[in-house]
């Protein structure tokens, strides 16, 4: 969990790391710890898999929910919600950023930068070697810091969520955690925690720490 003075947690990440995931079962655990809790989705380049599709949850919760609404609530455009900036003052309440998929997204959040960089945020980069910008540690760091410029915002911690969806295999988080062992030796930032399904953490896959995650999201094809 992040320290009691890390207010802010920016997640940021390439499309298809799992980083939405990831932001709500943060919120989630953060909430659980008896912290006032809200989660803000920033995600503008991805119509599958947006924070904003879990509101009853996180509602459910008592978790809020800081995202676009009425006709631009599924829309693709940079749109800020105003309650954005309540959030970003709001001392008493702790904060999870769900940033957009790819510089774009990244772009957004640029105006708020010195606001969020003034109260020591934790930002963390969500690492998945499944993906072929995250295969090599090169190419991670080139994702990653593309994704810095654009945001304002300098990565302090890296998260490995290495995963291919429903089809994650024990095999998979082990290899996702040895990329993400190198990456993180490669650039010098600490290593947060390996997220992994509750399914397979039960099959022991010897990584530490572990973030155990319940799968929220699902493609709309896969919703009952």
């Amino acid at each position: 969990m992040p320290p009691r003075e890390r207010r802010l947690v920016v997640i940021l990440g390439a499309f298809g790391t799992g980083k939405t995931e990831f932001a709500i079962n943060l919120a989630l655990k953060l909430s659980m710890q008896g912290r006032r809790t809200a989660l803000a989705d920033l995600d503008l380049v991805n119509p599958y898999f947006r924070s904003r599709e879990k509101e009853n949850l996180l509602k459910d919760k008592g978790i809020a929910l800081i995202a676009p609404k009425g006709a631009l609530r599924d829309a693709d455009l940079p749109s800020i919600p105003s309650s954005l900036k309540q959030l970003l003052f709001d001392m008493d309440m702790t904060g999870v950023l769900d940033i957009g998929g790819d510089r774009t997204g990244a772009r957004v959040l640029g105006q708020f930068a010195g606001e969020i960089a003034a109260q020591n945020p934790a930002v963390w980069y969500v690492y998945n070697h499944s993906r072929f910008d995250n295969r090599t540690a090169e190419a991670a760091i080139t994702s990653l810091r593309q994704i810095e410029s654009q945001s304002g915002l300098s990565v302090n911690g890296l998260v490995n969520n290495t995963h291919l969806l429903r089809e994650t295999t024990l095999d998979t988080v082990k290899n996702g955690a040895k990329g993400a062992k190198a990456l993180s030796d490669f650039i010098k930032l600490p290593l947060i925690c390996h997220c992994v399904s509750r399914e397979i953490a039960g099959s022991n896959p010897g990584v530490s720490p572990m973030f155990v995650m319940d799968l929220h999201m699902n493609r709309p094809w896969e919703e009952a």
